[in-house]
């Protein structure tokens, strides 16, 4: 680890830069004279790249560097799942320690007709051993994540639409499944021709896109921080239907079709359509708010991209709903109340395939950190969580969580952990996850700080569908991010 953090001076870099500007905020302040009503301090001014770089108004520079020191103790995943009376094979280092380091850089050029953007991402990790786990979740070492151009069309039916061609990074509704990975070290792109109209309170957008295959997939190259180019191709194809309107100002309704189409020989072949609906009340101190979701899913697929595996009819469904409070009071103490259904395969022989895909969505916000953790995912789950959330200051939020964990279908798999009784005689219960995360904007806009922990306690499933081998895991995380 020594080596590692020696040959990554980012790592280094990014505190003394923030322990510099406090130290610069100080000392640019005199005292007060004897007698003299104190003034407030006046918050200090962002820095940013633009301001330095300078440049022409239309084209806008800015940059983000993100740091973070992950460390887990007792793995939960197997690299082989049960077949039959054999025992699963773990197969991976039972702790871990690893720093991510994600770096951006966007330039975007803003028109009254023709606009676009670049934006070059860096993602790696350093301290993953042989037998670590890793994947393209956590390398794509320096490459291209986003370069559209915009075109906008003008005034349509009481609003303005906008044509956008070329690789994108986007969020789209609850982002459950299409989302610019936030917490991930690496993010999803899209290769898109990408419409959208927005109007008075609603917008429609409509997409197509090739999703971008990240580049290397081999452990040792991943382990190694090889370069390779991202890729495209017309053999996996996502598209989608989207409308949102707004009900009153705080409640909202949205209506989606989503469609994933592959052909890759060395993929699930999944020829999916997911039609779903969402409404959603936003947070406001001394009310309730709320949201549900509701998607389906049909099509075909197969249950893993074996050559020899068949190719199965898919049913699938996904359905959420939450409730809140949040205080009117110091500290706005908010409480949830949440529940997720994701199916899974109910049986692992009948031609038929019901586990829940979630396409290309993100976790960490619903279901804890991901990293090197992320034991919980949108398939095969029956969950309900209860969440606490304070906010001590403008600049610090605190949250606690605790989310039973119970598979949807005794017969499939806890599919984080790649662990499956295709019997059912090991139950439903994977455990209960309990979570404690504290975000603080240490210079506002400019330096945040991060740090949370998680700790799994084992439940029936684990022991009995791993032959004995499972056991409570905890995971611990800091994270500083600049932007500039």
């Amino acid at each position: 680890m020594v080596r590692s953090l020696a040959s990554c001076p980012l790592a280094a870099l990014v505190p003394l830069l923030c322990a510099a500007s406090l130290a610069a905020q100080s000392s640019n302040s005199p005292p007060p004279l004897p007698g003299a009503k104190a003034e407030p301090a006046a918050e200090p001014k962002p820095w940013r790249l633009q301001d330095r770089v300078g440049g022409p108004s239309w084209l806008k520079v800015s940059g983000e560097q993100r740091s973070r020191y992950e460390t887990l103790d007792h793995e939960y995943r197997f690299r082989t799942p049960r077949a039959g009376a054999t025992p699963p094979v773990q197969g991976y280092s039972d702790t871990a320690d690893v720093l991510a380091l994600r770096t951006s850089l966007l330039l975007e050029a803003k028109g009254e007709t023709l606009g676009g953007a670049v934006e070059f991402l860096d993602s790696r990790q350093y301290g993953t051993g042989e037998n670590g786990f890793i994947d393209s979740t956590m390398v794509n070492t320096f490459d291209l994540l986003q370069a559209y151009a915009d075109l906008q069309l003008g005034k349509l039916g009481g609003g303005k639409h906008r044509l956008r061609v070329g690789r994108e990074a986007v969020d789209l509704g609850s982002r459950r499944f299409m989302a610019r990975n936030a917490f991930r070290n690496t993010i999803n792109s899209f290769n898109a021709i990408d419409w959208q109209w927005t109007g008075e309170g609603q917008s429609v957008r409509a997409f197509w896109s090739m999703p971008t295959e990240r580049r290397p997939a081999a452990q040792d190259a991943l382990a190694d921080n090889d370069w390779d180019a991202d890729d495209q191709s017309l053999d996996t194809q996502f598209w989608g239907l989207f409308h949102d309107r707004k009900l009153d100002d705080r409640t909202t309704a949205e209506v989606f079709l989503l469609g994933l189409d592959e052909h890759g020989t060395a993929t699930r072949q999944r020829s999916l359509f997911t039609p779903g609906v969402r409404v959603f009340r936003t947070r406001k101190p001394g009310n309730f708010h709320y949201e549900a979701e509701a998607a389906g899913q049909l099509g075909h697929s197969k249950a893993n991209t074996s050559a020899s595996s068949p190719l199965l009819d898919h049913r699938a469904a996904f359905v959420m709903g939450a409730l809140a409070y949040t205080a009117d009071v110091a500290w706005q103490p908010g409480l949830q109340l949440s529940w997720t259904y994701a199916s899974g395969d109910q049986d692992p022989n009948d031609g038929d395939n019901e586990r829940f895909d979630t396409l290309f969505g993100a976790r960490r916000f619903e279901y804890g950190p991901t990293g090197i953790w992320g034991a919980v995912a949108r398939a095969n789950l029956n969950s309900p969580e209860v969440r606490l959330l304070l906010q001590p200051s403008k600049v610090v939020d605190v949250l606690f969580a605790v989310r039973p964990v119970w598979l949807a279908e005794e017969r499939d798999a806890w599919t984080s952990a790649n662990l499956r009784d295709s019997s059912g005689r090991s139950g439903k219960h994977v455990g209960t996850q309990y979570e404690v995360r504290l975000r603080w904007d240490l210079l506002p806009k400019s330096f945040q700080l991060e740090t949370g922990a998680v700790y799994l306690a084992e439940g029936d499933f684990q022991d009995r569908a791993s032959s004995g081998q499972g056991q409570s895991s905890s995971y611990a995380y800091v994270q500083c991010t600049w932007f500039f």
